[in-house]
């Protein structure tokens, strides 16, 4: 490539070590390269993956590249094979004018998992500026009885070039009178004109010189700047300042018209070659004039445009005192503004988010974004402090660069508690008074299938009336899931048993979707008082989860059961009999009982008897809640022999059922009705005998077993530590059917003891004939025991049984 190519060739250095962040994932690591100005676009900086030891092929799948900041578009980075080349043609003076090391800082991002990289780019200089003055020409009077080694400052060349590429020495043809001198100030290099020896301008009144400027680079490059001396024959002394150079301190931000300094100049000669002119130096940048004024006369220097440290942090002076002689003398002195720093810039927060939502079952430590925090001013008022407000479960942990930050998570998230979070982040320096800056950043929480789902109780009670349509709906459970999306879309379905003869499950559906249930099958009360089954609703998320509920159902009786005659019944099955009675009964006498029963419970089982057809109305008379049949008065000899009683027999429920018995009543002689009367009045005496024998054998079983279960649960009681309570409650109402219950409690369970008493506001206990009453109770709860007694006295049958609740 020549010597261009060998100038432009990058030179490649890179530092570092490996250092562990925080996160167990995340290892960061520092390059550093130099390449140098106005090389070509997509000459190579470096490989930046193998110099990290990274595998190219992932590159593209993990994401690398630079993250945006200053100057990032200065460089391009290759994604499949790692290497950094340049993006711009870069003008070093233009990016880093004044400085010494131009140093572009570049942040590189790989994910999978993250890493951080920094890597500089240091831009060194080429030597492509020649020194130039600021004229082409300069003039300078200098009197004719000037002594030898007098200096005169002559025009400084400048290079925008640094190191040894800037001004390195000055040259000066020819030299019979005049030689150079430079002097070093600041770390410019400015030239002056010596006299070697005396002038006479009467011997030659003009000199014309020529004073080359020569750079330090390889091949080097010059400037030239002609210089006429003109010798004249006045004004022997100069103005002398009070120092060579004057060194002030300003802080930035002070008011337009703020004292500078206020130079002092001397002239020893008298009159107008002593009276002292202040002026600028000619090779001033225009942000000095710009900045500050000159009194030409005081030689005060104020503010006079805005001073700002960030821009700016030093100002050189160069400073004229000449005198009003013919020939005027001039003195050259330099002021040195250093600008210091007071806190007038707020921090500057930059947010890099890597996701824009965090899952909410995310480990403590996650990373979320990438907090870059920067403030313009320097020292301690460019140190930042950088912090959380309020109590979020997120924290800041600094990075290894300076004010560099990583937000993460520091607690466990909850979405169904706190769906995002609007996290504050402040950034306060150190200065006084301090500055800060706000930044908010929303972090949205994502679901994960975390909650079950919730049934609004458990278990659920559905009383449902028997002879239900079948395939209609019956009931509805409802569950919620505070998840979303999938994660909350609930099937539901019922739990199958075995399929055994007591499973009911077998016989509903559940609508998968909303959770209605229906009946495939009409149920009976008198063959079905009570089942359960069990529903589950399981939501979609992955794993699902799912939860159960237990559904009791209580079939609720109907009136579909017709009243059946017990007596009379004649040989045939009809409800037909015959009574013979003697004609001398007084009133009162008892012809016989129309006995029924009905399979329903409460009103729809509670018989009332009436007389539907009789010969004769003022005969007789019949009960209406017994069925006996009486006489009114006594017979007379005009009565008929024979009548026909006919009793209509009805339940009470809201549509009633009937049934009718027919009495055939004889009317006989008493010597005819003798016999007749030993054979039923036998038969009465034993029947009555047998219903007195029943009604004691029941009344002392229940007895027996009241005190029996009054014994049992005393020793449960004793056997626990639990505070026993025994409580006593009794059904008002008496309404005359002998009936007796008792419900009374040991710890947690719950047990009654019931008989065939009926109440008002009580519920028939399935299996009854309108004889055996269970009081409500709203309050079960689970291990109840329920002790049932069943007497029917028209049967003449006693039954016992107990049910336990399992729910």
């Amino acid at each position: 490539m020549g010597e261009r190519g060998q100038r432009h060739r990058i030179n490649r250095w890179w530092v570092t070590g490996i250092l562990l962040l925080c996160f167990e994932e995340r290892i960061l690591a520092q390059l550093r390269y130099t390449v140098p100005e106005e090389v070509q676009v997509g000459s190579t900086v470096g490989n930046v993956a193998k110099d990290l030891g990274l595998d190219i092929s992932t590159l593209s799948d993990r994401r690398f590249r630079i993250v945006s900041g200053p100057n990032h578009a200065l460089f391009e980075l290759n994604q499949n094979n790692g290497v950094l080349y340049v993006g711009k043609i870069m003008d070093r003076e233009e990016l880093c004018d004044g400085t010494k090391v131009c140093l572009i800082n570049l942040k590189i991002v790989v994910e999978n998992p993250l890493e951080i990289h920094y890597v500089g780019v240091e831009i060194t200089d080429v030597n492509d500026h020649s020194p130039t003055f600021p004229e082409n020409e300069q003039r300078l009077e200098i009197a004719e009885h000037a002594p030898t080694g007098t200096r005169f400052q002559i025009h400084a060349a400048r290079d925008p070039d640094v190191g040894t590429h800037s001004v390195r020495l000055y040259k000066l043809h020819p030299t019979d009178f005049f030689d150079t001198e430079v002097r070093d100030s600041e770390g410019d290099k400015i030239p002056f004109l010596v006299l070697k020896k005396p002038l006479d301008r009467e011997q030659k009144a003009h000199h014309r010189l020529v004073l080359t400027a020569v750079d330090g680079g390889t091949p080097s490059k010059s400037g030239t700047l002609n210089l006429t001396i003109i010798v004249v024959d006045v004004n022997d002394n100069r103005p002398l300042f009070s120092k060579d150079v004057y060194s002030v301190s300003l802080d930035e931000n002070v008011p337009i018209g703020t004292l500078v300094i206020q130079l002092n100049a001397t002239d020893l000669d008298e009159g107008l070659n002593s009276e002292i002119e202040y002026t600028f130096g000619k090779t001033q940048k225009n942000k000095v004039y710009d900045t500050f004024e000159l009194d030409t006369v005081t030689g005060e220097i104020r503010v006079k445009g805005y001073v700002d440290f960030e821009d700016t942090e030093i100002y050189r002076l160069d400073l004229q005192a000449s005198d009003k002689g013919h020939i005027p003398w001039t003195a050259e002195s330099r002021l040195v503004i250093k600008i210091k720093d007071v806190n007038d810039n707020k921090p500057d927060i930059e947010v890099t988010s890597l996701s824009n939502a965090v899952p909410e079952d995310s480990k403590p430590g996650t990373v979320i974004s990438l907090i870059s925090v920067t403030d313009r001013d320097s020292g301690v008022n460019g140190k930042v402090i950088c912090k959380i407000l309020g109590n979020v479960p997120f924290d800041l942990t600094p990075s290894i660069e300076e004010n560099m930050y990583s937000l993460v998570t520091k607690g466990r998230l909850d979405r169904e508690t706190v769906s995002q979070y609007d996290i504050t982040i402040t950034a306060t320096d150190c200065g006084e008074p301090s500055l800060s800056s706000v930044q908010t950043l929303r972090v949205q929480v994502s679901d994960v299938n975390d909650n079950r789902p919730i049934f609004s109780q458990n278990p659920f009670e559905l009383y449902l009336v028997e002879n239900n349509a079948p395939g209609a709906s019956i009931f509805s459970v409802t569950a919620v899931d505070h998840d979303l999306n999938e994660n909350a879309a609930l099937t539901y379905h019922i739990v199958r048993g075995d399929g055994s003869r007591g499973d009911m499950a077998s016989f509903l559906n559940v609508n998968s979707e909303n959770g209605q249930i229906y009946a495939l099958k009409s149920f009976d009360f008198e063959t079905l008082k009570t089942f359960q089954f069990h529903v589950v609703a399981s939501d979609s998320g992955t794993p699902s989860l799912s939860s159960n509920v237990t559904v009791n159902v209580f079939i609720l009786d109907q009136n579909d059961n017709a009243p059946v005659i017990l007596y009379p019944v004649s040989s045939n099955g009809s409800a037909q009999g015959v009574e013979e009675i003697p004609r001398n009964v007084n009133a009162g006498y008892v012809v016989t009982k129309v006995r029924a029963y009905d399979a329903d419970i409460g009103y729809n089982g509670w018989l009332l008897f009436s007389l539907q057809e009789v010969t004769e109305h003022s005969l007789f008379t019949l009960d209406r809640y017994t069925g006996q049949i009486k006489t009114l008065r006594p017979f007379t000899e005009t009565d008929e022999a024979e009548h026909k009683l006919v009793i209509l027999v009805k339940d009470n429920g809201n549509v009633s059922l009937s049934a009718t018995a027919t009495v055939i009543v004889k009317v006989v002689e008493p010597k005819e009705a003798f016999a007749a009367s030993d054979v039923k009045s036998s038969t009465k005496a034993d029947e009555d005998t047998n219903v007195t024998f029943y009604l004691m054998i029941t009344l002392g079983s229940v007895s027996a077993l009241f005190l029996i279960s009054i014994i049992v649960l005393i020793a449960m009681q004793c056997s626990k530590t639990t505070e026993y309570t025994s409580k006593y409650l009794q059904e008002a109402n008496y309404d005359g059917t002998l009936c007796h219950s008792i419900q009374y409690r040991s710890g947690d369970k719950r047990y009654m003891l019931v008989g065939p008493r009926m109440s008002i506001g009580s519920t028939i206990v399935p299996g009854s004939h309108a004889n055996t009453l269970v009081l409500p109770d709203r309050r079960g709860t689970p291990g109840e025991v329920r002790l049932y007694f069943q007497v029917n006295l028209q049967l003449r049958t006693i039954s016992i049984y107990y049910t336990q609740s399992m729910f």
